[in-house]
């Protein structure tokens, strides 16, 4: 009977241990089964993820100018002091033609045009690294102007001309003339291209009031800027009476330049189509005395 006990006993037992590792076993497997489900929905997260950023940097590098500035809700505009085209009044405010026509375009998108003042010299590289979202300030379409940037059909016509005190202005009417003086242009200027091409002496500035500065106090014999500021800034009844212009060194036109390959262009093509048509863009160059010069859209 012992025995038989001792028998009973010890298959319980046995049967209690395979229960007890039967339990031990299958616990470690559904923990591997929910961790390799954990691993695997984090994976699949990540691929997500990366693929998510990928199509935004992706759409960010194709994405529309027009649309980037409009979520930004700026129009960043680039500018130098350029008298009638961008200028301050007597409350820090930038008006001028060009400034004005700024503000009402960057207002037909539906955002706000802010001013900055850029080393004319540098405007090329100021717009590729998005400090700024055009360049708008009497800008001549030159060649190295068309091939960095896109441009927006030319709305002024322009000329460099030579300014000289007045009172020695009659020595100097043709460009054989200029050969003597020293000039002063703003530095990346056509005023610069051009005293390049006919070898005079010149000391770049940084921008054409500085140019204008330069003869006033007499360390420059002679400035080449732009016909239409000169037409508002030299001569009787401006703060440069004792100054005029002389030598036309060219004809040019002037355009607004974005990032190349940018739909802005077109948009502020509509916006000067549109503005010519309704009377608005000639209103507006009336107002800063620029019409002569405004080119039909």
């Amino acid at each position: 009977m012992k025995k038989v006990l001792s028998l009973t006993l010890t298959m319980a037992m046995v049967l209690s241990l395979a229960a007890c590792g039967g339990s031990n076993s299958s616990a470690p497997a559904e923990d591997t089964t929910a961790a390799a489900e954990t691993t695997a929905a984090a994976e699949t997260q990540e691929e997500t993820t990366a693929a998510e950023t990928e199509a935004a940097e992706t759409e960010a590098a194709s994405g529309s100018d027009l649309a980037y500035v409009q979520d930004k809700g700026t129009l960043v505009v680039g500018i130098t002091e350029f008298e009638p085209m961008d200028y301050q009044d007597e409350n820090g405010d930038w008006i001028g033609f060009d400034a004005d026509m700024a503000n009402a375009f960057a207002y037909s998108l539906g955002v706000e045009a802010e001013f900055i003042v850029i080393d004319w010299d540098n405007k090329i590289l100021e717009l590729e690294g998005k400090t700024i979202d055009c360049v708008w300030n009497g800008m001549t379409l030159t060649d190295e102007v068309t091939s960095a940037m896109e441009c927006s059909n030319a709305y002024c016509n322009n000329a460099q001309v030579v300014i000289v005190p007045a009172d020695v202005a009659d020595q100097y009417q043709d460009t054989d003339s200029l050969s003597g003086l020293s000039f002063a242009v703003e530095a990346g200027s056509a005023g610069e291209a051009e005293v390049e091409a006919l070898g005079l002496t010149y000391t770049s500035v940084t921008s054409q009031a500085d140019a204008l500065m330069e003869v006033a106090a007499g360390t420059s014999d002679a400035a080449v800027i732009d016909s239409l500021m000169a037409a508002a800034m030299v001569g009787e009844g401006t703060g440069y009476a004792d100054l005029t212009y002389t030598v036309g060194l060219n004809s040019e036109e002037y355009g607004v330049g974005f990032r190349k390959g940018s739909d802005l262009a077109a948009a502020l093509n509509d916006f000067f189509a549109e503005s010519y048509e309704d009377g608005s863009m000639e209103k507006c160059a009336e107002l800063y005395g620029v019409q002569a010069a405004l080119i039909e859209q």
